[in-house]
């Protein structure tokens, strides 16, 4: 599992200054796609008329090429899926149950558009293509998965299936990609095949090493699992942010706004693990992104549900953390009313950190000596931008003035109150929302100290 850091020729555009290259994507510019050979389903939004599905889907994650200074790397998720709850089943609908996730490389242009260089589908260790459908046993998220009239698919689990969400491009040519699902961190070879995985839970025979996850991550919710990935700049450590608060040990602490970052040293295998508090509660607020500025610090994408033309207000930010100061949940020490339990970590007087917060406040966990790490504002996208989308999901820091922003379209579909409808960004219904690269300038992007 240790990674190579050897050394290559850096390619870097250097055909006009900086600043000015970069501001031809100040705007956003948007990423070519295909249409999806889905059809016959009506956009509710617009009676008569039917949902064109967009195979792009690249706004999971961004990841810098460890090389190549204006190309750069992008993730889908599982593909094109929606809500089916009606047997209370925890249905998922898949219009597409082929789908596999992949991986995209991409280049900035000089005439200040985005070309796709190549696509990389991810494989099962036998390097047969993989699916978005949900594993059978570890990891298993219970959703039961239906085509899209609505029957149950015949085959509609797949135990190496990913609902892929964060990922790194590593400088020996290989990825590690997060997951919804285990969650999982995968690792894959240069051509998409899987080399190992780390996860939680130990009779996994998926898992070729013995890396591990705390066991309380096996306690995710379903669709807020693994949500960003990044490495350390010597790419030794993993590190990892979940979306939402855990249901640990269950359903009741889902509206808390403790949520965890985790951190796997390649190397020996350690494993560290510190809070972070989200500005809103789970059902208010997703952690979508994390990418290393430092070995200590980071930056983190946060937002809510909204869409600008909804709410001028949408809450799209990002934040600078420190590791510094706050506490390592790993290294906490048994003494009164602290434990470390088998399946839900450190707990106070039997209760789950999830749960001791909802009751006690952060003040009370505090009082106890255990801080989260710090968090600063870099940017507030709706202020800075418009920013239109309802979700950011991707990090890419260009440089220490420069930050690129992806978001994901879900292949340009939405629900509203159970019904489908395209997904538009402006009230009249006119503009279909699609991934788009923005590249933010004058922006502070030193590591915190």
């Amino acid at each position: 599992m240790k990674t190579s850091t050897h050394e290559l020729p850096d390619h870097s555009l250097d055909v006009e200054p900086v600043d000015h290259f970069y501001s031809k994507f100040a705007q956003g510019v948007p990423l070519a796609y295909e249409v999806m050979d889905i059809h016959h389903i009506e956009d509710a939004a617009k009676p008569g008329s039917f949902i064109e599905f967009r195979l792009g889907g690249f706004g999971s994650e961004i990841s810098a090429h460890p090389f190549e200074k204006n190309k750069f790397y992008l993730l889908t998720d599982r593909g094109p899926n929606t809500t089916y709850d009606v047997n209370h089943d925890h249905g998922k609908i898949f219009l597409d149950p082929a789908y596999t996730p992949r991986i995209g490389l991409f280049e900035l242009q000089e005439d200040g558009s985005i070309q796709k260089i190549k696509e990389i589908l991810l494989k099962n260790p036998e390097g047969q293509l993989i699916t978005g459908l949900p594993n059978r046993h570890f990891g298993a998220t219970k959703e039961v998965a239906y085509d899209q009239y609505a029957k149950i698919l015949q085959q509609g689990t797949d135990e190496f299936g990913l609902d892929s969400e964060g990922l790194v491009a590593l400088k020996d040519g290989t990825f590690w990609v997060s997951d919804e699902y285990g969650p999982h961190l995968v690792h894959f070879d240069a051509n998409g095949v899987e080399i190992d995985r780390i996860n939680a839970y130990v009779h996994d025979s998926r898992r070729k090493s013995d890396y591990l996850l705390p066991a309380e991550y096996a306690s995710r919710r379903p669709n807020r699992g693994m949500e960003g990935l990044t490495i350390s700049p010597d790419q030794k450590k993993l590190i990892g942010i979940m979306q939402s608060a855990m249901s640990n040990p269950d359903a009741s602490v889902n509206k808390s706004d403790l949520t965890r970052i985790v951190m796997i040293d390649l190397d020996t295998k350690a494993v560290s693990q510190y809070l972070y508090r989200q500005e809103g509660g789970a059902d208010v607020h997703s952690n979508t992104a994390i990418t290393a500025l430092s070995a200590t610090s980071f930056l983190v994408a946060e937002r809510d549900d909204d869409f600008y033309k909804d709410n001028p207000q949408a809450f799209k930010r990002v934040y600078k953390i420190s590791l510094k100061g706050a506490t390592d949940l790993e290294q906490i020490q048994e003494i009164d009313m602290l434990r470390q339990h088998a399946d839900m970590g450190v707990t106070v007087d039997g209760q789950s950190l999830e749960q001791y917060v909802l009751s006690a406040g952060w003040d009370g966990l505090a009082e106890l000596g255990i801080l989260p790490v710090t968090k600063t504002l870099v940017v507030d996208l709706v202020e800075r931008l418009q920013y239109p989308h309802d979700k950011v999901e991707g990090l890419w820091i260009v440089d220490e003035q420069h930050l690129a922003v992806i978001n994901d379209d879900d292949y340009a579909f939405t629900e509203t109150e159970g019904m489908l409808t395209q997904k538009y960004l402006d009230r009249d219904q006119q503009v279909i929302d699609g991934n788009t690269l923005y590249i933010i300038d004058q922006l502070d992007l030193k590591p915190l100290p």
